[in-house]
Order: structure tokens, then C-alpha cells, then sequence
């Protein structure tokens, strides 16, 4: 069991995985960490069967090659592993493709069926 330390961020922004409580702010300060990803993301959450899945959209740098920007993915996905504790996918596009907003930024997208309710 991971503990966490008060995190600072707004709560309505808060995304429940498995189980697992995660801030667009610990993804983006993980982003941060790698040099060939750019700040601009987005999650997306989807639903598998009964399983949901998170992946992270995020930006190349602009001049960073292809394959650079693919292993850095990788890296991504470790550090999303090792300080969150939870598996997500990590599409890393090219620069200027994740949308941007005038407003508050819209770092989640979710694209899971509405809950029914299962009668026993």
C-alpha cells in the first residue's frame, strides 16, 4: 500500500482508478520530469469490459525525434507505475495536436458508458 502526501490541487479534478485516486497534477509533475515531453496533456478515461483504463495524450517537443518521444513514453509509464501505483497507456502525439482551451484547462476526458445499475 502506497500513502501519499496531501496533495495540493483542486478535488473536482480528482479521477478514481482501480481504486486508486490520481490528480492531473501527479501526472503533470511526472511529465515535467522527462525533457523530450512537452506540459500539454490530456487523460483520457475508458472503459474495457469492467476494467477502466487511463491513458495520457502528451505532446512531443518540438525538434525531439519520433522514437526519442516513444521511449520517453516508456519512461512515463514506469514513473506513472512506480509513484502512483497504477498502469496507464501513454500516446505520445506531435506538437500543437493535444486541444487547448482559452479557459480552465480540460486535462480530463471521460469517455466511459454512464454506471448501470446491476439489480441482484
Amino acid at each position: 500500500m502506497r500513502r501519499i502526501e496531501k496533495i495540493t490541487g483542486r478535488t473536482d479534478d480528482m479521477m478514481i482508478l482501480r481504486g486508486v485516486n490520481i490528480f492531473p497534477t501527479q501526472i503533470e509533475e511526472l511529465i515535467l520530469r522527462i525533457p523530450q515531453l512537452s506540459p500539454h496533456f490530456q487523460c483520457v478515461l475508458d472503459r474495457h469490459g469492467r476494467l477502466d483504463t487511463l491513458t495520457v495524450r502528451v505532446e512531443r517537443r518540438t525538434g525531439v525525434a519520433v522514437d526519442a518521444a516513444e521511449r520517453a513514453g516508456g519512461t512515463l509509464v514506469q514513473l506513472v507505475k512506480n509513484t502512483i501505483g497504477v498502469s496507464v497507456a501513454v500516446d505520445v502525439l506531435a506538437p500543437d495536436t493535444v486541444e487547448r482551451s482559452m479557459g480552465k484547462m480540460r486535462r480530463i476526458a471521460d469517455r466511459r458508458p454512464a454506471s448501470t445499475s446491476n439489480p441482484a
